[in-house]
């Protein structure tokens, strides 16, 4: 992986140079702030190699690139809102170090910034717009179910992989089918890299619900157990109650209503490593992975172009923040 680093300062180069105006400053300073305060970049990088594994240089998709990662981080900051999340890699939120009105506010303009960026990529820009747009709406409507299931209890686990395959891992379907496009790929080609993608951030989501829970505070960069805290109804929590007693169900019910967070997530993890639920979790993290490198496999081009998105993905499943 010691390509990563190279792609990783490039990205960040080429965010720093956005040359945000200075005013007004509460509305461009957090747009900065949020920026720096880093992330794996993994979404641009996806498309700097895909469009590399079709024979073109990064610098003719880094346009794209820069427009999938402001379109993630226009939706994280709107994401943290929803949630009241206090921390964002490590660092308060926008709507925490400032307030709601500028969080949101400022997440609409890294929105707009993106198609800013958009419009100077060089390719087929009608069929790069239908594509960015198609992800965008998908991850309205990916939040809008997270959303709808805080108060719903019949949740079943197809339920909760539609909603991360819409509010997650679309965007790595597109930032991979961006460069197909820009390279002038097939339909069977970009519908190998869009499936690549997607797969890939099915696993990827699956991954960060364990880490919530199993990570290391201080490499995951979030408050750990965050989702326990809010109720949240992630794979770990579904596969819980699928496999739970009618004893263990009412445990399970039971420490929703739990108020000292701490005595939460003990018992939460008490209960998921009776029920085996971190290996489940991992199980369906696996499968994804192993559908998504069989469309890697598809895609028309020399193994060896393949290598760099290998090496990534298996990086994504294994990593431990």
């Amino acid at each position: 992986m010691d390509f990563l680093p190279i792609y990783t300062k490039y990205i960040e180069a080429e965010l720093s140079a956005l040359n945000l105006p200075t005013t007004p400053q509460s509305l461009y300073e957090p747009i900065s702030y949020f920026l720096k305060i880093g992330g794996k970049r993994i979404r641009p990088i996806l498309t700097l190699l895909g469009a590399e594994m079709f024979g073109l240089k990064k610098e003719q998709a880094i346009h794209a690139a820069i427009a999938i990662e402001l379109l993630h981080n226009f939706s994280l900051v709107h994401d943290d809102i929803m949630d009241k999340a206090p921390l964002r890699r490590g660092q308060e939120t926008v709507h925490q170090k400032w307030n709601l009105n500028v969080a949101i506010l400022s997440g609409d303009a890294i929105f707009i910034k993106a198609y800013e960026h958009l419009q100077q990529q060089e390719g087929d820009l009608r069929e790069i717009l239908k594509t960015f747009n198609q992800a965008a709406i998908e991850i309205c409507e990916g939040q809008q179910m997270d959303m709808d299931f805080e108060s719903q209890e019949d949740i079943s686990i197809d339920d909760y992989i539609q909603m991360i395959r819409l509010k997650t891992s679309v965007l790595l379907g597109c930032a991979l089918e961006m460069a197909a496009i820009i390279a002038g790929c097939d339909e069977q080609d970009r519908k190998h890299c869009y499936d690549f993608g997607v797969n890939i951030g099915l696993s990827f989501q699956i991954q960060d619900d364990i880490l919530d829970l199993y990570g290391d505070p201080e490499k995951f960069g979030k408050q750990i157990g965050g989702d326990v805290i809010e109720n949240k109804k992630t794979i770990l929590y579904l596969l819980a109650k699928k496999h739970a007693n009618n004893k263990q169900l009412i445990e399970l019910h039971s420490i929703k209503n739990e108020l000292d967070n701490i005595r939460k997530i003990e018992r939460t993890k008490i209960l998921f490593e009776t029920l085996n639920v971190k290996q489940l979790a991992e199980d369906v993290a696996n499968n994804y992975f192993n559908n998504a490198l069989a469309h890697l496999h598809q895609i028309q081009v020399n193994i060896e172009n393949k290598l760099h998105l290998s090496q990534l993905s298996n990086f994504l499943l294994n990593r431990n923040h």
